[in-house]
């Protein structure tokens, strides 16, 4: 139905940016609430932001919330995370997914069509 692609991971120093993005197939992109989840090694998966349809409501994490920014832009079936002020714990794998079904919005147990995933490594 629809496939996932993130981009824009790599290695940067404390305090540095990243922007991801995750572009989608499909011509109903406008139609799925998204999010942005991350995984560190031997870790559970961690919500990090999300955003509605039209992007008029975001969610973050607090570990993320005034250092992060989540945008879509539907015309290009993208979604973007804006990353700033990274920190050593920020390292983890970016996974973008839809959201597919009801309940929280901070669970991954309610999305699916996972991306397969950009590296992002915060070291000094």
């Amino acid at each position: 139905q629809v496939q996932l692609v993130e981009s824009g991971g790599g290695l940067v120093q404390p305090g540095g940016s990243l922007r991801l993005s995750c572009a989608a197939s499909g011509r109903t992109f406008s139609n799925y609430f998204m999010g942005w989840f991350r995984q560190a090694p031997g870790k559970e998966r961690e919500f990090v932001a999300a955003i509605s349809t039209n992007g008029g409501t975001t969610y973050y994490s607090d570990s993320v919330k005034g250092r992060f920014t989540i945008s879509r832009d539907n015309a290009k079936n993208t979604m973007y995370l804006q990353m700033n002020s990274l920190k050593l714990e920020d390292t983890a794998v970016y996974y973008c997914a839809v959201k597919i079904r009801g309940g929280y919005y901070s669970s991954y147990i309610n999305y699916g069509y996972w991306g397969q995933g950009t590296q992002v490594t915060v070291s000094s």
